[in-house]
């Protein structure tokens, strides 16, 4: 299993995903303010795998403080927070961890200092499991949606690579192929940062799974020549009403496969369903350097001087979204009573 990311002596250690696919690089970072930048610069990316990130970066913030006593250390825990929290808006996943993170120096308050650092590490160390055991319910629950046999699409990546490993939209994939079927995947360039073709094809390849790199526009033709059997993406935030955000460009395609008859699934862990968004009009969207856009592989690509727009996300309005894959099971419309019935049932693993 590809480690994006894990807890070890010397720090927090991370894949360095913008230098896939052609160098396998790590990067460990010894400080809260290192995995700050680590998220920033998208080294590390996808939305339950910055939820981690955050999760450890407030456990070695806490783990490295000087603080001597509770109160001290709760003024440290509030500014390393606020640090996490700038770093990317959408992904509601970032929030979360942080908010568990406090959640639990709360409840572990009334211990000593020593006590409560080894209790925020154990806690990080605890979403990181979680959230592969997470990964691979969502699998189970998905797999039996996808076709026996044929193609599937996916936009940008959902993988192993975006998570703390095996994966949520290519979870659902990989379940699917373990189960028995014969799936090959078309995966969409995802510009700018293109990872689809970086991340998501070096990803399935390492797992023998058959993948097809295409344009981003070019996935509306081949649904309409009936080559697409099934879409499934991730998510970094989902509104109460089923609304979902993820990468720019899932919209357009979710369009193209509500007009071809083509079911557009979603695979998001439910940290990812954010119940207090009412819809997608609520969810920040994350506007990212216009570098990406004007230059490639270091070479400018646009002439000086035009204007450039990077936005980082788009909605998916509910009504093109035909069900919702989590690990506590599966959503479908009307997602206004059926994400709020999940939020509600027990977590299964096994």
């Amino acid at each position: 299993m590809i480690t994006t990311l894990e807890w070890t002596d010397a720090g927090v250690r991370f894949i360095d995903q913008t230098k896939l696919p052609t160098e396998e690089v790590y990067i460990t970072a010894t400080t809260y303010q290192e995995v700050a930048d680590i998220i920033v610069t998208m080294v590390v990316r996808g939305a339950p795998a910055i939820g981690v990130a955050a999760g450890m970066g407030v456990a070695i913030g806490i783990l490295k403080s000087e603080t001597k006593d509770v109160p001290a250390l709760r003024t440290d825990l509030a500014t390393i927070s606020k640090v996490l929290a700038a770093t990317r808006p959408t992904a509601v996943n970032l929030f979360w961890a942080i908010e568990r993170m406090n959640k639990k120096f709360d409840a572990v308050a009334h211990l000593s200092v020593p006590e409560i650092k080894s209790a925020l590490v154990e806690e990080a160390k605890k979403m990181h499991v979680e959230d592969v055991a997470s990964n691979q319910a969502m699998g189970r629950h998905g797999a039996v949606l996808l076709p026996s046999t044929g193609n599937v699409l996916t936009h940008c990546n959902a993988g192993a690579l975006a998570t703390a490993g095996y994966g949520t939209a290519l979870g659902v994939i990989r379940a699917a192929v373990e189960s028995g079927k014969k799936i090959e995947v078309f995966a969409d360039e995802t510009r700018p940062f293109l990872q689809g073709a970086r991340l998501t094809a070096w990803e399935l390849m390492k797992d023998g799974i058959p993948t097809t790199v295409i344009p981003d526009n070019a996935a509306g033709s081949m649904m309409r020549a009936g080559r697409i059997g099934a879409v499934v993406v991730g998510a970094d935030r989902i509104a109460a009403n089923g609304d979902t955000a993820n990468k720019i460009g899932t919209y357009q395609v979710a369009v193209l496969a509500k007009e071809n008859n083509v079911p557009f699934y979603v695979a998001a862990p439910f940290s990812t369903v954010d119940l207090n968004t009412a819809d997608g009009n609520g969810i920040p969207i994350e506007q990212r350097n216009a570098r990406e856009v004007t230059h490639f592989s270091g070479k400018q690509i646009t002439p000086d001087g035009v204007g450039i727009g990077n936005p980082a996300f788009d909605v998916t309005p509910a009504k093109y979204v035909t069900a919702i894959i989590t690990e506590r099971g599966v959503a479908r419309a009307p997602y206004g009573s059926s994400l709020k019935e999940l939020a509600h049932h027990p977590l299964k693993f096994s």
